[in-house]
């Protein structure tokens, strides 16, 4: 059965090949408007209908339209990764496409439309149903307002600069009996049909034209040129317009290469060379280019940067100037090869791209650079030759960043829609496992048949759309072996992969053990046989069970070693490892690693370093930070820093330990237990401190990319505190609190909303407490914030105001907050403001209750990061009428959350600016913690 079923096959992949399909055709005639942004288009499309279904209506693409509005897809995306230059942008920044007219070849207007939620859409209805292989002529006129390049890269950069990026309308992409109906996501996954293209662009004439599209005539016009620009089988195209020329031309006998990447050591005979040697692997390994010509631009690049080689400081320069060079080609040469070639559905089936390019970066390597590693020339200073990472060959970093996202319970399956993917997995960690999952299958089926499977593949596409299903076809055609295990596991499903040697015993001739496979996958892995390093046997297991047993012969092996080469994305390489000579078979030694590094399955490591902090009563505080959290999340983690006071002359610190419980499949993705403790002083003559055990309960959504979070807090915090003689507020230096806590929050730059619940209980009083924040971020830039906040005591037998509820400055007798100077009542310290509980600015005079309280926090975008705020509310105390308060002023919003100012102006304290120690009033809300700041920057991307 198998060889006649090969036979089949192979004269079905024959009959794809050499079918001709007729494609689309579109004529355009642009005129370019420099002084406006804008071009004038009127184009004829021929519409080709290739598909077996009689349709009566057309789907064009018109991704600029995605500018328009900051309630589009597009605009929604932004919001989602935390990007707010779109938001702000004004409206001669935004673009957009005007229809003019939509008619047929008789002049008779079509109707057409847009929908809310697809404005980067046309829909046009058509007269009469189109039957298969017929055809329609459609008469399009209609503007463009090109964007800004800062939104995208793509768009004007100035008067003199425009990189245009799918500015046309065109058929989208038809299969399984409809048109492909994608959004712009910023993804660069447009889904166009298969057309051919005649273009006219009249441009200024001091403008050039470049484009990866043949231009066959340059006809000058009084003050203008008017270009003539024709592709075949094409589903995109890009165009560069600028005044001063910044690309050069390199051609072989295979290609064009059109190209401005930035390397301004190497000269052009360099360039060139290495360019040439680029384009004969890529032919070598995937196929001839369809196109005459190709371009290789900066932009390109910059949106998809090789992540590593960029993120080294430049002036460390780890990389000859020429590696540099090549690396960039090299990725973003493939990269456009393969969007230009291959026929895909490229956000359904994304994952072939990405595989592919990285697959060919990993052969690339080891073809040319088989010893280079990771971090360059740094690898070769002694003093850092301690470091795993730096030793780290190039393409192993590959692995460490798709195991950054694996770690955290972060991975997505590979063959998630593209748009499905949050930033680091679209950007890095998929296209990277992709790749890697590529070179694991090619190295388990130990033959050409992954390399021969891409060059069938590509040919396949030469003229016709293809899927997933046609590469698997091809894959299976070209392998004895069952690899359906890999689209199943590797492709289509999140399963991680991780095996372990269990029950090793020995003969004097023969060594026996168990694999181990902890996560119930059923795919294949290699064991190694070393000795001294060097290896005595490698083969393939494919272990049909939980525990499969194995033997072999001793041959002088020292160590049995599963995936030593590290050809399976394997999710722990820590337990791979087994001596079969000594008592402690597993035992890795330790080592101590300054600052950060990467982690080292040989060792156990313990990273140091120094670390320094600050309070009013600790003064500045060095210390030595000893953990082990390398860059990889690990399930036990301990983070000990203790510290020196150099005010108090004495020991201070901190210590944390977790455990991480991360479930693969839940909303409840992960689960903390900790323990921590800290010792500092609260006031100058007195320390405190605090012990916390706690669990954690992480919700998320199904939808990765949904920012929603739900946490359970539930932790046990006790407190000893010294006696303090400064300090009257004092008659509880000793407590234990109960505390649960509900946090429920989605944020993103134009929402933001969050509920939190709050329930304590302790020997002398009992409380529950409620808060909900709501951000908005309008269309007219301007913000408006809301907080309520009510909070009630179950009981309470206590004789001061230290538990009691605060309107402006609580006394965190938890001590949760970072306070600079939490005993001070006046001077600049006592001006740190940190929103909780009543969240007033103004110091009031009477500022607890110790019955319930209420109070509602707002403010609202005067100009830019100007607003004014108000809070008002109601606050009883026991056996005392309820009190009704409020103040108002100035809030400069530098950075929500991290560093805001507060200018009191009116409140029950009267009219505060007028008062003579004003300057005194004033509140700050400053964060230095590194961990939050942090957040800033990744929030976008995970």
């Amino acid at each position: 059965m198998k060889p006649n079923f090969k036979i089949i096959v192979l004269l079905w992949l024959l009959f794809l090949a050499s079918k001709q399909y007729a494609q689309h055709h579109s004529q355009i005639h642009v005129e370019v408007k420099l002084d406006n942004k804008t071009l004038i288009v009127n184009q004829e499309i021929e519409f080709y209908n290739q598909s077996k279904d009689t349709i009566s209506y057309i789907v064009l693409n018109d991704w600029n339209n995605a500018y328009s509005s900051k309630n589009s897809p597009l605009a929604k995306r932004f919001s989602d990764e935390f990007y707010r230059g779109f938001h702000f942008s004004n409206e001669e920044e935004r673009g957009f496409t005007k229809i003019i007219s939509i008619e047929n070849t008789d002049k008779i207007p079509l109707v057409w439309k847009r929908t809310a939620n697809n404005p980067d859409l046309v829909i046009i209805e058509l007269k009469q149903r189109l039957a298969p292989n017929t055809k329609i002529k459609l008469v399009l006129s209609y503007i463009v307002k090109i964007p800004s390049n800062k939104f995208t890269r793509y768009g004007y950069v100035d008067n003199e600069k425009i990189i245009l990026k799918n500015w046309f309308l065109t058929p989208s992409r038809y299969e399984n009996h409809a048109f492909v109906q994608y959004n712009n996501n910023n993804l660069d996954d447009i889904a166009n049909g298969i057309s051919d293209f005649d273009i006219r662009i009249k441009t200024p004439k001091n403008i050039e034209l470049i484009s990866d599209l043949n231009i066959s005539n340059k006809l000058p016009i009084e003050n203008s040129f008017i270009y003539e620009l024709n592709g075949k089988n094409r589903t995109d195209f890009n165009i560069y317009l600028e005044s001063k020329l910044s690309f050069s031309n390199f051609k072989n006998n295979s290609i064009e290469v059109v190209t401005n990447l930035k390397e301004k050591k190497i000269n052009d005979i360099e360039k060139a060379i290495i360019i040439n040697n680029i384009i004969d692997f890529t032919e070598r390994y995937i196929g001839k280019y369809p196109h005459e010509k190709i371009t290789v631009s900066e932009v390109d690049y910059d949106r998809n940067p090789f992540y590593g080689l960029n993120q080294l400081p430049s002036f460390l320069r780890p990389f000859s100037d020429d590696f540099v060079f090549e690396i960039k080609f090299l990725k973003t040469y493939l990269n456009n090869y393969l969007k230009y070639s291959l026929k895909l559905d490229p956000r359904k089936d994304n994952w072939i791209y990405d595989g592919i390019q990285v697959y060919m970066m990993l052969k690339y390597i080891d073809e040319y650079y088989p010893e280079s590693k990771m971090m360059g020339r740094i690898s070769e200073i002694g003093a850092l030759k301690n470091y795993c990472q730096t030793q780290l060959n190039f393409n192993q970093q590959y692995s460490y960043f798709y195991m950054l996202m694996a770690r955290k319970n972060l991975d997505q399956a590979l063959g998630s829609s593209k748009n499905q993917l949050i930033k680091f997995n679209e950007q890095i960690a998929g296209k990277y496992k992709a790749g890697l999952c590529l070179k694991y299958l090619s190295k388990y089926l130990e033959e050409n048949a992954v390399n021969k499977s891409i060059l069938d593949f590509y040919n396949q596409n030469k003229d016709q759309q293809t899927s997933q299903k046609d590469f698997e076809t091809i894959l299976k055609f070209n392998t004895k072996k069952d690899i359906s295990w890999f689209f199943k596991t590797m492709i289509d499903s999140r399963d991680i992969i991780d095996f372990k040697i269990s029950n090793f015993s020995k003969t004097k001739d023969s060594i026996h053990f168990s694999l181990n496979n902890k996560t119930n996958i059923k795919v294949p892995i290699a064991i190694y046989g070393l000795n001294k390093d060097k290896i005595v046997f490698k083969e393939w297991l494919y272990p049909k069970n939980t525990d499969s047993t194995f033997s072999y012969k001793r041959k002088g092996i020292d160590r049995l070693v599963l995936n030593y080469e590290n050809e399976v994305p394997e999710f722990n390489l820590r337990n791979n490892f087994l001596k079969t000579d000594g008592f402690f078979p597993n035992n890795k030694p330790i080592k101590f690693v300054f600052m950060k590094d990467f982690e080292d399955p040989n060792y156990n490591q313990i990273l140091y370093v120094p670390s320094i902090g600050y309070n009013l009563y600790d003064g500045i505080s060095p210390g030595m930070r000893l953990h082990n959290r390398t860059i990889l999340d690990k399930p036990f983690n301990f983070d000990i820093n203790p510290a020196y006071s150099t005010t108090s002359k004495s020991l201070t610190g901190s210590a944390l330990f977790f455990v991480n419980q991360f479930r693969r499949n839940s909303n409840l993705f992960n689960i903390r237990y900790s323990l921590s403790g800290s010792y500092f002083h609260y006031a100058k003559d007195a320390s405190y401190l605090k012990i916390n055990p706690a669990i954690q309960f992480h919700f998320r959504e199904t939808n990765f990319r949904d920012n929603h979070k739900q946490i359970i807090l539930a932790r046990y915090v006790t407190v000893n505190r010294e006696k303090s003689s400064l300090i009257t507020n004092t008659s509880e230096e000793n407590y234990s609190v109960f505390n649960l806590k509900y946090i429920n929050t989605k944020t993103e730059i134009t929402n933001h909303l969050s509920f939190v619940t709050d329930f304590q209980l302790a020997n002398k009083f009992g409380k529950v407490s409620g808060q909900i924040e709501y951000r908005k971020l309008f269309e007219d830039n301007r913000q408006l914030k809301i907080r309520l906040f009510t909070g009630s005591f179950l009981y309470n037998k206590t004789d001061s105001d230290f538990f009691s509820f605060a309107t402006d400055r609580p006394t965190d007798y938890l001590f949760d907050y970072n306070f600079f100077g939490r005993s001070e009542s006046t001077g600049i310290y006592s001006q740190q403001y940190i929103e909780a509980e009543g969240g007033f600015k103004s110091k009031l005079k009477n500022p607890f209750a110790n019955q319930w309280i209420t109070t509602f926090n707002n403010s609202f975008s005067i100009w830019n990061w100007v607003e004014a705020y108000s809070d008002f509310g109601l606050l009883k105390n026991l056996f005392i009428k309820e009190k009704f308060i409020y103040d108002s002023g100035i809030r400069l919003n530098l950075v929500p959350d991290y560093f805001e100012l507060y200018f009191p102006i009116y409140s029950n304290n009267g009219w505060e600016i007028g008062q003579s120690n004003y300057s005194e009033k004033i509140r700050f809300m400053v964060t230095f913690s590194p961990k939050t700041l942090t957040t800033l920057f990744t929030r976008k991307w995970f």
